[in-house]
């Protein structure tokens, strides 16, 4: 079977990246969380103080981008990549409800989409790939062999999300979490720049009544069915 690209779009919380890993693994193929990336740049500005809930002050950002370096290690133990933003691992910090409120509006930032795509292309060079994402499929890999859009109704997402979060230890209410998922939602499908949409030639998969198995084995056999007409 060929390596293609799979680009994996689509809202919060949808277990885009459950299923990119879970392909990867199953195909011999790298897998990047590039919302990880955005999360990490979104971490180093909250801790350098250029955004909080009152203002974003995207000048400092932009002005401090060279000097963010972000870079992906593979842990045998977890089975999958964690990112490190300038050499810590950041994997867990970026991951807290409070990093989430922020993603969006950092994202909406050209510049911050700028630096990441062209790492996210440049990673994806020798195809054999999974990338999820808002932009895969219309920005960083228009080519890509294989688009998926997943979405799912946002209560089932901020359901997910909560119980993800309860089980860290995370003390969230499902409240807080669905006004999250909601405002996500806004923020990404209405930005200027690369907006959260479905490509034309992606495939649409509404996983809200579908387990992680048959959501698996459905995109698998997408997959296969693409890779023998290339």
């Amino acid at each position: 079977m060929k390596n293609i690209t799979i680009a994996i779009d689509g809202f919060s919380s949808t277990g885009k990246s459950t299923l990119a890993k879970q392909l990867a693994k199953h195909l011999g193929y790298v897998y990047v969380d590039t919302g990880a990336m955005y999360r990490a740049i979104t971490y180093f500005a909250m801790k350098e103080g250029f955004i909080n809930s009152d203002f974003f002050n995207k000048k400092a950002l932009i002005e401090r981008l060279p000097s963010i370096q972000l870079h992906f290690e593979f842990n045998t133990d977890l089975g999958f990549a964690e990112i490190f933003l300038n050499n810590e691992n950041v994997e867990k910090q970026i991951r807290t409800l409070e990093v989430s409120a922020f993603v969006s509006k950092v994202a909406e930032v050209s510049e911050v989409r700028a630096k990441l795509v062209e790492q996210q292309q440049a990673m994806g060079k020798n195809k054999a790939i999974v990338m999820d994402g808002r932009d895969i499929g219309t920005v960083v890999f228009p080519d890509a062999e294989l688009k998926i859009f997943m979405t799912a109704s946002p209560e089932t997402r901020a359901h997910r999300r909560f119980e993800e979060l309860q089980a860290k230890g995370d003390s969230v209410s499902y409240e807080d979490v669905l006004k999250n998922v909601q405002e996500r939602d806004y923020i990404d499908t209405h930005r200027e720049d690369s907006p959260l949409v479905i490509a034309n030639d992606a495939v649409e998969i509404d996983n809200s009544y579908l387990s992680r198995e048959e959501q698996f084995t459905a995109v698998l056999e997408l997959v296969e069915e693409v890779a023998k007409t290339i």
